[in-house]
């Protein structure tokens, strides 16, 4: 089957939607009196003539022969602009369980909540044309969600029992992006970006229209809701082998993350997503409180938070050296000197926040790790002037720069300590 679309304005799909009714499985003996699928997997695609045929065959094969449901797999080309569109609709015209629908307007979110919007189907699930994920993983993906189990998943690289095969650089940014993620919008799942992941459909028409990224961000725009929401996200550990022809660019695509994550924070803020409403029509159960590990954090004595506050800064310097000589691989010294020093603050005041003050939960999440910064820049401010102080002696001898240097470092130890005690993490009324 070929069907074509063109991007435009599109009904509200949450009209006449049925209400999402968490831990329901799904009615398979209905669905297929029905003749729908169970599952609709969506392969987004540009410019990907050479690889897209053997691809799309050999994972129709895999649902036909392995995969215990019904399914379609729907081929959205996001305006290619080779003979890409022209491989897809031969494929939909040689494989039953196969379709084609056609973007005017590049981007993956464009085309997954198009597609998915679109799709009658009760499971959805995605997957990169490269198929650089186990089809074997594909079957537990989509388990949670039939039996009513879990209301979306993800596959998961950084599991301990996942099996990865990929470069130090996108190891690098990967790890680096999802340590951001956890720490300042308080993510709990464990991979982001990993192009295989699942959603029940009646979950994915409440959550899309309020989804705004086209492109890479589109898969932790819509994690974070869902978990804002109170939804149930099952991750499968993962067999994963790098395509060494992938056309994405990391780099590139790591700082448009960043400005996601900005966008989404100040959208969540300032109320552009009626969450309250979601959660009341999705969440299985009230959300967790933030407060109750606080307040056990507080009664803490002052002793073991210097303790704690002392190891995780031994720990953040040590981890600050090693992202710095990583970086240093496929960065220059400046780049890499930044990257290091803002992960490793960002790192800090996370630690610090859940184990020396025993702050739990989401509650002025962002704020704590905007004070935090303003932190690390008073104390970075205090070591640079004391460096420059120095240029003021004539001829300072080793012992003295290294003196001055370690008082100037206790002193921003002190100052970083007290400021988050009584500023950052204080007990507010």
């Amino acid at each position: 089957m070929t069907l074509t679309e063109r991007t435009g304005p599109h009904p509200d799909p949450t009209r006449d939607a049925p209400a999402h009714r968490p831990g329901i499985a799904l009615d398979l003996a209905a669905l297929n009196r029905a003749g729908v699928p169970v599952l609709d997997v969506t392969v987004p695609v540009y410019n990907e003539e050479k690889d897209l045929e053997t691809c799309v065959r050999r994972l129709d094969t895999y649902l036909a022969v392995q995969f215990p449901h019904t399914y379609r797999i729907t081929i959205a080309d996001n305006a290619s602009t080779d003979s890409t569109l022209r491989v897809a609709e031969r494929l939909a015209r040689e494989l039953k369980n196969v379709r084609v629908v056609h973007l005017d307007e590049k981007g993956r979110g464009n085309a997954l909540r198009r597609v998915w919007l679109a799709s009658d189907a009760p499971v959805l699930a995605y997957m990169d044309v490269d198929l650089s994920t186990d089809l074997n993983a594909l079957a537990p993906l989509v388990a949670p969600l039939v039996s009513g189990h879990s209301d979306l998943a993800i596959g998961t690289r950084l599991s301990r029992s996942s099996r990865v095969v990929r470069g130090p650089k996108r190891e690098f940014v990967s790890r680096s992006y999802n340590l951001l993620l956890h720490s300042l919008m308080g993510a709990r799942f464990s991979d982001a970006q990993c192009g295989f992941k699942a959603i029940r459909a009646d979950v994915a028409r409440q959550l899309l229209p309020h989804t705004l990224d086209k492109a890479w961000f589109f898969d932790t725009e819509l994690l974070v809701l869902a978990e804002r929401c109170g939804l149930r996200c099952a991750e499968v550990p993962v067999d994963w082998t790098d395509d060494p022809n992938s056309k994405v660019d990391i780099v590139r695509t790591a700082f448009e993350d960043l400005r996601g994550m900005y966008r989404l924070t100040g959208d969540i803020a300032r109320g552009r997503i009626p969450l309250t409403q979601l959660q009341a029509a999705l969440a299985r159960g009230p959300l967790p409180a933030g407060e109750r590990g606080a307040e056990a954090g507080r009664r803490q004595s002052l002793f073991g938070q210097l303790v704690r506050f002392g190891a995780i800064g031994v720990a953040s310097t040590l981890a600050y050296a090693a992202l710095f000589l990583l970086g240093r691989v496929f960065m220059d010294a400046q780049t890499a000197n930044f990257m290091a020093l803002l992960l490793a603050a960002v790192a800090n005041t996370a630690a610090n926040r859940r184990f020396t003050f025993g702050v739990l939960g989401s509650e002025r999440l962002t704020r704590h790790h905007l004070e935090g910064l303003v932190v690390f820049g008073i104390g970075w401010a205090l070591t640079a002037g004391a460096l420059f102080w120095m240029t003021s002696i004539p001829n300072p001898g080793q012992w003295i720069e290294l003196t001055v240097l370690t008082l100037a470092n206790l002193a921003a130890t002190a100052v970083k300590f007290l400021l988050f005690r009584l500023w950052v993490f204080r007990r507010r009324a």
